[in-house]
């Protein structure tokens, strides 16, 4: 008997171990947390976070001593005898009722007052709108005249609104260090706002399946100090360089001829395309593709040979929506598009 009440309980082991292994593996140092708020966004929902959960845990603690001193104090301590039978009592059911009435109430003021203080935007934000495709994100300081892709910056301790659109399907953007997750739909126009208490980079993610590569549509949100944050925006405002060397102007002849100004912007020049990212300052960015391929030389011409090796479902395809290029014209696209700062 003890030998099969051991057996069924090894599956369940099995399981909890298998939890626990799943548990630590997803919780790396650098995965992006909402628990290690850095904007009051954050602070302010991961604080109401804890007092719900300390709350959970009290209550739970209490429901499971008084279930075991109930098993323990009135159980039948022999087969032919009977427990001991209470039949009601006014005052333990009335107290049971009220307690949990009084905790749920406590939770839902603190819950309304989080919600209203994230909800109402401070009217001297800094305003950016941020436009969702298959797959990447478009950023654009409308009173700034800076347009950007995959990587944003704001300042810290200045407070930031996002209208949130998207041109295809239904996207979600999240930085869960900064703020809480707000839909992107077709054919209207959301918004949400937070304001960064620390200087660094914070990484966010698409958080709705939006197709084949949605797990590669992320972005980062670069928190600095106003003075670097205005050193980027005057450096964002600026055309870029004329190529120097003379590969370099031949990849910008091969650009400015061929399909890619149908799709990218890069500003001083004709190429005012606007279905893909503007690559006006391409070369002062960390990443490209979406912000999953980190930005050099080499993966520049890895990505001009075939883009779907590295990103697997994105629009641009060699020999479809794309023609092939040869090795001449990749090492020389290559070398302009890494000049443009």
């Amino acid at each position: 008997m003890r030998r099969s009440i051991r057996l069924k309980f090894i599956p369940t082991l099995f399981s909890i171990l298998a939890l626990g292994l799943l548990v630590v593996t997803g919780c790396s140092s650098n995965s992006p947390t909402w628990l290690t708020p850095a904007s009051t966004n954050a602070a302010m929902v991961t604080n109401l976070f804890n007092l719900i959960f300390g709350v959970s845990v009290v209550v739970f603690v209490i429901v499971e001593v008084l279930l075991v001193y109930s098993v323990l104090r009135f159980r039948r301590k022999s087969n032919d005898e009977m427990p001991t039978q209470i039949h009601g009592n006014s005052r333990l059911e009335i107290a049971w009722t009220l307690a949990p009435a009084i905790v749920l109430v406590i939770v839902f003021a603190f819950t309304l007052q989080t919600l209203n203080a994230i909800e109402e935007t401070p009217a001297n934000a800094l305003k950016v709108k941020v436009t969702g495709y298959q797959w990447w994100w478009a950023a654009e300081y409308p009173e700034l005249g800076v347009t950007t892709a995959s990587e944003l910056h704001v300042p810290v301790n200045q407070a930031v609104s996002f209208t949130l659109e998207s041109k295809d399907v239904i996207h979600s953007f999240w930085v869960p260090e900064l703020g809480g997750k707000r839909d992107v739909v077709p054919g209207k126009v959301n918004t949400t706002w937070f304001r960064p208490t620390k200087v660094g980079t914070f990484y966010g993610q698409c958080a709705e399946f939006c197709g084949v590569a949605h797990a590669n549509m992320r972005f980062a949100i670069i928190v600095e100090t106003q003075e670097d944050f205005n050193k980027w925006v005057g450096d964002q405002k600026k055309d870029p360089a004329a190529p120097v060397s003379d590969l370099a102007k031949q990849g910008e002849q091969e650009f400015l001829k061929g399909i890619c100004i149908a799709c990218h912007t890069v500003n001083g020049t004709v190429a005012k395309g606007v279905a893909g990212p503007n690559l006006t300052h391409l070369s002062s960015r960390k990443t490209f593709a979406g912000g999953t391929i980190v930005l050099n030389k080499d993966n520049l011409k890895a990505w001009l040979k075939d883009p779907q090796a590295l990103k697997p479902g994105n629009l641009m395809e060699a020999g479809k929506t794309i023609p092939r290029l040869t090795n001449a014209q990749i090492n020389a696209l290559a070398e302009y598009l890494s000049g443009l700062k």
